[in-house]
């Protein structure tokens, strides 16, 4: 446990109950919006979690060389949750899309036009 001060052990651990508590959030708003796209985005983060975890365990054990096959591990859990937390956003795109898409009563012409706002007007 020598191998970070105590600041960046207060650092890595607040780090980590705050991304459970963003996880815990997410699903939440998931519920109440009823939106499953949101709930994706909630399980996108877990291997960022692990990752954090792996981190975490593997200072706390002193950088062990025992255990460097934790390093390995963090950086595939952060590739990997680089990915999951991709599919989860276009996810929610795609979902916002197809709502919009659905909503009645609202004519094509009357869509706020993503070109006027890409053009910078």
């Amino acid at each position: 446990m020598h191998a970070l001060s105590i600041p960046t052990w207060v650092i890595h651990i607040s780090s980590v109950i705050e991304w459970i508590a963003a996880i815990w959030f997410i699903w939440t708003y998931g519920e109440v919006s009823r939106n499953r796209a949101w709930w994706a985005l909630s399980f996108a983060m877990l291997p960022a979690l692990v990752s954090a975890m792996c981190a975490c365990t593997w200072h706390f054990f002193d950088n062990a060389e025992s255990l460097e096959w934790l390093v390995t591990m963090q950086a595939a859990m952060t590739l990997f949750g680089n990915f999951t937390l991709l599919a989860a956003a276009w996810w929610i795109w795609r979902s916002s899309q197809v709502a919009d898409a659905r909503q009645p009563g609202i004519d094509e012409s009357e869509r706020p036009s993503t070109t006027s706002v890409e053009a910078g007007q």
